[in-house]
């Protein structure tokens, strides 16, 4: 619809009478800035500013028909202000100045004062500044260090290789540019500042109460999500930039790794070890040492002489391969290198300005880059992987795409090495990399995602990347890098991977025992197993050179701990697999800060009411790990409420303060009251089915309820409804529990044979005992105490 007449000489009229119109987007100019409002969704707004004209409605981030759908706007004036209406978001434009003051659907203001004409310079650059509210914490842009609320902080948006990172380095691996904002109270907003150019976030350390975005170019085009829960911010971040798909359910499993195995014996050892001490496992990834000279898609062959028969081996063991692929393709002209002269035929490949391949050492030495910029790149890229799928090969790994150049200070590419933009609804162009550095390793993981939904169009992808920009979730799962093995990188990295899920990215993991540095102690190690097994990818994973650092290694004792916590997560899969289904619909991710459960302990206490140490797995389970894990003394555990559950025995606990006093061998962890949790028999792989039946534990309490998810696992048939989803619910009386089975949905039938109940807390002394129900799909059952 177009801006009526009114509307576009709204800025260049002096009345002051009201008027009123309704459109479905509002356009200003004013000192020759041009800015647009309008609503893509309930509770967001898009603002769009350009000098002389608006930028080009595009973007890698948010599809095209999320940015196309318009709700209806009401457009009222009154004197120099102009007030926009949506549902359940609004804006209040200066019109002398084109500042915004961004509202909720009440008129409460949530983001006040953000900079109009101001922020443009004539040069390209530009400087975004609001007022922030003084009681709010900051949360999100992926996996940034520093402290856990980014309130105080200054980032930079700018995709790095950062070997041994610090809790000081900044920028990192990704650009993320979203952040939320949370209350004391905790109301909630978020923003998404769709700009793929380097720019910086200052949270208020410049000028106190000040938020200010700035950058050397690219769009003004940003959205602001009115919330008013934090979870209600991520579903509608998800909206715009999308959930992760589901993945496989064995990249839920252990994963082991390291650089590298370098054999066909070595790979094939591993597995044997994994099975024979009982660690359960799915996946071993093989690093650049399997390739031919370091050379992406090539093999080695005589370290590895037959793949497929090697993945084939493993299957049979439950166990898949992963490859690592990096976008730096060897220059190997007349070599014979195929992803060489394929990729040269079809003049793929980044340019200098001068129109010469833009070269760079990285492992294979000189080297070639893919213009995923382009759609014919992007598909050249993922019939790539024809033969390794050929061979069985389960899932690929995307390393080194920030991209990172050795011998270079800069550690990644020139930025005037010119990408040529063919693909989404971008017009087609010449773009710098000082504009395309940012979202390279999104579009190497779209590009590898693409590609294997191609060639395998009904089995559910498994890409995993290093770098990548906001909605880099659609395409891949990530990790947080070359981390150390040390107390405080082990409780950085949780920090990370929970606001990474509060950028979208919730499929993420950790090394678990750390990358780089010195041999992790028994103790560092087997506390990593014991959290890693919570988190939402399970990747042990270390450099060469190192000793080894594999489950088993070390005293019996602490062999066993790590054993007991890798089985008690497949013990839990079917928890969950249900929360990660649960993200793959709303974008709530299954690891989460205490306040994304219970948004009131903000204001309770130090250390933001626990969620700096503490934090929850799906809506039910919290874990809380000492304050001090390098050093630990007895601690307190504030629990958000009363009535919680200890895990481990199942007991109800009195009061929300709970006394820890640390034990290597165990990790407290608690349930909330009104939890149903499923789990299973334990297998050595979710590539075996389990045998008997499924474990419903309930933990009686309010607003008692539980979800059961299941499919295959592997495949695409759960979107034609093959699938299984049940909800159930309780009731607790004097005299028992009375437990409602909703209706199913879904054709799946599932691997169990009937249903074991075990319910928690009726009597202190004595462990729940099973009550053996029928396979449910629905009704009521009653149990008497």
């Amino acid at each position: 619809m177009r801006p009526s007449k009114f509307l576009a000489a709204l800025a260049l009229c002096a009345a002051s009478t009201l008027h009123a119109e309704t459109v479905d987007r509002m356009l200003l100019s004013r000192g020759g800035v041009v800015l647009e409002v309008s609503a893509p969704a309930s509770g967001i707004v898009r603002i769009r500013m350009g000098r002389g004209k608006l930028p080009e409605d595009a973007s890698w981030a948010v599809p095209s028909a999320t940015r196309a759908a318009r709700l209806p706007l009401k457009i009222t004036r009154n004197g120099e202000t102009v007030q926009v209406g949506a549902t359940d978001i609004g804006a209040r434009i200066d019109l002398r100045t084109l500042r915004a003051d961004v509202l909720d659907g009440g008129g409460k203001l949530l983001l006040a004062d953000l900079s109009g004409r101001s922020a443009l310079s004539s040069e390209g650059s530009f400087r975004l500044r609001g007022r922030m509210s003084g009681d709010d914490h900051i949360f999100g842009l992926g996996d940034k260090t520093g402290t856990f609320d980014r309130k105080g902080g200054v980032y930079t948006m700018w995709n790095s290789d950062t070997y041994k990172f610090t809790q000081a380095t900044d920028p990192l691996y990704k650009t993320i540019p979203f952040f939320m904002a949370v209350s004391d109270r905790g109301q909630a907003y978020g923003l998404f500042f769709d700009n793929t150019w380097r720019s910086n976030f200052d949270f208020g350390k410049t000028e106190r109460g000040v938020l200010s975005i700035s950058g050397v170019g690219g769009p003004v085009d940003y959205y602001v999500m009115a919330g008013p829960a934090p979870k209600d911010v991520l579903r509608q971040y998800a909206h715009l930039t999308g959930s992760a798909p589901l993945m496989p359910q064995w990249a839920l499993g252990f994963q082991q790794s390291k650089w590298s195995y370098k054999s066909d014996a070595e790979v094939r050892a591993v597995a044997q070890r994994l099975r024979s001490e009982r660690l359960p496992s799915d996946l071993i990834y093989m690093d650049i040492d399997y390739q031919d000279r370091s050379r992406p898609f090539t093999v080695n062959r005589a370290a590895f002489p037959d793949v497929r028969k090697l993945a084939g081996d493993l299957r049979g063991q439950g166990i898949r391969l992963v490859l690592i692929t990096d976008p730096h393709i060897a220059k190997a002209p007349g070599e014979g290198y195929a992803a060489y002269d394929s990729g040269a035929a079809q003049d793929v490949f980044l340019k200098l300005p001068g129109g010469q391949y833009y070269s760079g050492d990285v492992w294979p030495g000189a080297a070639v880059f893919p213009d995923f910029s382009r759609a014919q790149a992007r598909r050249w890229w993922g019939e790539l992987y024809t033969g390794f799928l050929g061979d069985g090969v389960a899932g690929f790994w995307n390393d080194m795409n920030e991209p990172s150049i050795f011998n270079v200070p800069t550690r990644t590419m020139p930025l005037d090495v010119l990408h040529r933009i063919e693909s989404d609804d971008f017009a087609p162009r010449s773009a710098s990399h000082a504009e395309m550095h940012n979202v390279y390793g999104q579009l190497n993981s779209r590009a590898t995602y693409e590609g294997l939904t191609r060639l395998q169009p009904d089995a559910r992808p498994f890409v995993l990347t290093r770098a990548t920009y906001a909605g880099g979730q659609r395409y891949a799962a990530t990790w947080t890098g070359d981390n150390v093995s040390s107390w405080q990188h082990l409780k950085m990295g949780v920090q990370q991977l929970l606001n990474l899920g509060l950028s979208g990215f919730s499929n993420a993991g950790n090394d678990v025992g750390g990358y780089a540095g010195e041999r992790p102690s028994p103790e560092l190690l087997t506390r990593w197993f014991q959290l890693g097994a919570f988190m939402p990818l399970f990747r042990a994973h270390a450099e060469t050179g190192r000793p080894d650092q594999e489950p088993w290694v070390g005293d019996e004792p602490h062999v066993e701990i790590r054993r007991r916590f890798i089985s008690e997560r497949y013990r839990l899969m079917p928890y969950l697999y249900a929360a990660a289904e649960e993200n793959s619909r709303s974008g709530i991710p299954l690891l989460r800060p205490v306040f994304l459960n219970f948004p009131s302990v903000l204001a309770n206490g130090d250390r933001l009411g626990g969620s700096e140490d503490q934090f929850m797995v799906g809506s039910d389970l919290l874990v809380a790990p000492s304050p001090t894990l390098e050093s630990p003394g007895d601690y307190n555990v504030e629990l958000p409420g009363k009535g919680w559950y200890d895990y481990w025995t199942g007991q109800r606990l009195d009061g929300k303060s709970q006394l820890v006093r640390p034990d290597i061998a165990q990790l407290p962890v608690y349930v909330r009251p009104g939890a149903i949790i499923p789990k299973q028999p334990l297998v050595q792989s979710t590539a075996f089915v389990p045998e008997g039946r499924l474990e419903l534990h309930v933990y009686p309490g309010t607003d008692c309820h539980g979800d059961i998810y299941a499919d295959d696992g592997i495949s695409m048939a759960y979107q034609r409804g093959s699938f299984l989803r049940q909800r159930i619910r309780c009731e607790e009386s004097p005299s028992g529990l009375k437990l409602l089975f909703e209706q199913r949905e879904g054709s799946w039938k599932p691997w169990w044979t009937g249903l074991a109940l075990y319910v928690h807390g009726w009597t202190a002394d004595e462990p729940p005992k099973a009550v053996l129900l029928p396979d449910m799909a629905g009704g009521a059952v009653e149990i008497s105490r």
